[in-house]
This record gives structure tokens, sequence and C-alpha cells, in this order.
């Protein structure tokens, strides 16, 4: 394997871990709208991620910088020409740290109320447009024979990337609600599971057609192998719920997101970004590589710190691993 394959596979890594991680904070900041029916059971919610929030969001800046170096070429079409959904996603996570920060700083139920919206739009508008925007990705976008992006924002809001955005967002809502059922105890968790098997109902419709339309489209044996575990892993997660088994639901819906972005990255390759103008004129793990020595460097410090970054976060999880409920809130 060659470090330009390596830095592929690993940025894809960065982009399941993520995905599977972030995407249950989107999923319970979007519950904030629709499960708790009291301040303390919105506290509740806020507790289950809040000590893992911010930790999750160090692997979306990790694959960032990790694309910028091993793909400069990639980061530089991508970022220039999702400019506007990007930015918007940005915006959209700096108003849910505020929400999520500066809810507790005041007792006004008011000012509790405009945090709660705060946290529910910056988890919405992410958990839509990533999928929007990974689909976009991997179909293909208008590159021209320089490398440059020529199509619009709403060139992105086609049927195939809508439909990717809407999977995100009713799978990360699923998942948020069996992370829910698997941290919290009394009628929230018992709500969260019965939400969450209706919604996955929708969701793996979805999924289904999502994946059906990328296997014909990329036409790769792999695609249909890895989509098809896809939905049979958000499968089992659906069962287990019913089940009673919280910890199998909630892996399984994880393992349905890194799974996702599996099928989605193999699809990919050996593209970063192809273009839908010329297949010629698409960004590839060649053309779009930094040197090899970047690459060598890279792959030293990756070697290093990755390991690290897992431990002290897989620590920062068992810490905060015991269930919790409404008795635990001070009044």
């Amino acid at each position: 394997m060659d470090l330009t394959t390596f830095w592929f596979i690993t940025i894809a890594v960065l982009w399941v871990g993520y995905l599977v991680l972030e995407g249950f904070d989107f999923g319970v900041g979007m519950l904030m709208a629709v499960l708790a029916k009291n301040d303390k059971e919105r506290r509740v919610l806020l507790n289950t991620i809040g000590p893992v929030w911010d930790g999750n969001e160090v692997w979306l800046l990790v694959a960032g910088g990790a694309t910028f170096a091993a793909f400069p070429e990639w980061y530089a079409t991508l970022f220039s020409g999702f400019y506007l959904p990007l930015f918007l996603i940005l915006l959209a996570l700096i108003v849910r740290i505020i929400g999520i920060e500066f809810r507790s700083k005041r007792d006004e139920p008011s000012w509790r109320m405009r945090c709660d919206a705060a946290i529910v739009f910056g988890s919405v508008v992410p958990a839509l447009l990533w999928g929007v925007a990974l689909a976009n990705i991997v179909r293909g976008v208008p590159i021209d024979a320089d490398h440059e992006y020529v199509g619009g924002f709403f060139n992105l809001l086609n049927p195939y990337g809508l439909l990717g955005g809407l999977v995100t967002l009713s799978v990360f809502l699923v998942h948020g609600a069996f992370f829910v059922g698997l941290k919290t105890v009394g009628e929230i968790r018992e709500r969260a599971i019965a939400l969450g098997l209706k919604v996955g109902v929708v969701a793996g419709a979805l999924a289904v057609a999502f994946v059906v339309w990328t296997g014909f489209d990329q036409g790769s044996l792999a695609v249909w192998i890895l989509g098809a575990l896809t939905v049979s892993a958000f499968l089992v997660g659906m069962a287990s719920a019913v089940a009673g088994r919280d910890g199998r639901a909630f892996a399984g819906t994880a393992v349905a997101i890194a799974l996702l972005v599996a099928t989605l990255f193999t699809g990919l390759f050996p593209d970063v970004m192809p273009s839908s103008l010329d297949a010629a004129w698409s960004l590839t793990t060649t053309n779009a590589a930094s040197t090899p020595y970047t690459l060598k460097i890279m792959t030293w410090v990756a070697v290093v710190f990755t390991p690290i970054v897992i431990g002290y976060q897989s620590w920062s999880y068992w810490v905060f691993r015991r269930r919790i409920g409404v008795h635990h809130i001070p009044v």
C-alpha cells in the first residue's frame, strides 16, 4: 500500500469516527425539541453528551487538517466549491456551542428556551448538510480542467444529495435516541427508545433507497456488499432496541453509520473528488496528493499521537459510563 492510499483510508477512518460520535450528539440535540417534557429532562439530555461532545468534534478538526496536509488539491477544491454549505455547517456548530455552554448561565425560562432552539438548530443543519456534501462528493460535481468547482450552491441540492442528507438526518436521530436509551433511566429512556423505533422505520427505508441508488450509480460489488451490511447492521440495532438491549441497539446504529461512510469512500476511491464534466478532470489520490516526504512525516506523527488521542477519549467515555435520570438533576 502506498502512502496516498494509506492517507485516503486514514481520512475515511477519521470521518467514520466523527460521524459515529458526533452523530449521536446531533441526535440528542435534535431530541431536545421533541423528547423532553420539561427543563429537568432537557438537562438530562444535555448531561448525556456533556462530558464528550466537544471531544467528539476533534475528529472533524483532524479530518480537515489531514485532508489539507495529505491532499491539498482536494482541500482547496472542496472548500472553495462547497464554501456556502460548509460555512452554514460551521455557523450551526458555533450556534450549538453557544447554546450548550451558555444555557446554564441564566435561570430565566426564555433564556433557556432560546439556548435550546440554538442547540436544535445547530444539530439539524449539520446532520442534514453533511449527508448532502458527502453524497455529492461521491457522485461527482462539476470540476473543470483546472480542478476548480464551476457549479453553484443549488447544484448540490440534487435528488441524490438531498436523499443523502435525509439519511444522515434520520439515522443520526435514531442513533441519538438509542444513545439516550443507553445513558438514561426512567420515562425518558422509554420515550427515547419508542421514538427511535418510530423514526427508525423511516430512516431504514431512506437508507435502503440511498444504498440501492449508490450501488447502481457506482456499479461496484464492494459497494453493494458494504451497503447490504449497512442496512443489516441498522436492522440489528432496531431489533435489539425492541428486545430491550440498549447497548446492542446503540452499537447497531454506530456500526451502520461506520459502514455507510465506508460504502461512500469505497465508491469514491481512487478519486477524491470526481468531475461530472469529464472523468479526466477528476481529482484522484495521485494528482491531489502532497509530496512523498510530506506524507512520510504525517505518517510518523499519526503513529505517535493517534493512540494517545484514542486512549484519552476512551478513558473519558469509561469514566462517564453510568446512566443518569431526572433524580440526578438538582432543583
